[in-house]
């Protein structure tokens, strides 16, 4: 173990792994910094602690450590830990909006959402994985090639050989003929169902597809007897942040993700 001892009177720091630390004060614990790599390779920083003083050791401790740049993702609502990771030296890299989203089409007004002519829905747990696969590479690919992957929910972990499992149960897609054009992936971990990612391939934008998709999960939903689903949508991305907010989807909260270059 390596240890990094301050001024008298102050935390002792103590990395306890390659991905945490911990500070110390007369062998009581009273901080802990933690370390983890997003798919995309990029590394993101965690620190819970009581005081600013030891979040400042801490912070200190492990920016020394680790390469840059690196990241955090912090409740807005929550100053103290903001002007902590501030004080740090982050700054604010974008906010995503947390919603809570109705799934009655009385309320949400997609009763009337008709898919495009020659366009079909292809329910959760029917689609061909093959099909899916492609629609899925090609949609993360468009975003890479302009806004960035990395500006999309983290909603999926890669396996140990690098790719990205594509489970047809988490995904609802549009096909037109022989090909997917769309999907959304509804998440079921919780008693609250969270609609983590919905794209559409980028030749077929303006269409009503996306709306179309958002249509079909929500009423599948309240079949099984959900009244409300949750969503993430990131501010920079206005298509996605009208479609919500026109079927009456509620910003309960906004996450800012930080980085430190």
């Amino acid at each position: 173990m390596n240890s990094v001892h301050f001024s008298p009177g102050t935390a002792v720091i103590t990395r306890i792994s390659d991905k945490q630390w911990h500070a110390l004060d007369d062998d009581r614990v009273v901080g802990r910094g933690d370390v983890s790599r997003r798919p995309d390779g990029r590394i993101f920083l965690s620190i819970d602690s009581w005081h600013g003083a030891v979040f400042d050791q801490l912070a200190a401790t492990m920016l020394t450590t680790l390469p840059a740049p690196l990241y955090t993702v912090v409740d807005e609502a929550d100053l103290d830990l903001t002007a902590s990771w501030q004080r740090a030296g982050f700054t604010t890299r974008r906010r995503e909006w947390e919603y809570l989203v109705p799934t009655d089409p009385l309320v949400t007004g997609l009763d009337s959402a008709l898919s495009p002519e020659g366009v079909h829905i292809v329910p959760m747990g029917k689609a061909q994985e093959g099909p899916l696969r492609e629609v899925y590479d090609a949609i993360r690919a468009e975003v890479d090639a302009s806004v960035g992957w990395d500006s999309m929910p983290a909603e999926v972990l890669v396996r140990p050989d690098g790719t990205v499992p594509v489970d047809p149960a988490k995904y609802a897609v549009a096909a037109q003929f022989d090909r997917y054009i769309g999907l959304v992936r509804v998440v079921r971990v919780t008693r609250l169902p969270r609609i983590g990612l919905l794209a559409v391939r980028a030749d077929q934008h303006r269409r009503g597809i996306a709306r179309a998709l958002l249509a079909h999960v929500l009423e599948a939903l309240r079949r099984a007897g959900i009244e409300t689903a949750s969503a993430e949508v990131n501010e920079s991305n206005t298509a996605a942040v009208a479609l919500f907010d026109s079927v009456g989807a509620e910003r309960v909260s906004s996450n800012l993700e930080l980085v430190r270059h």
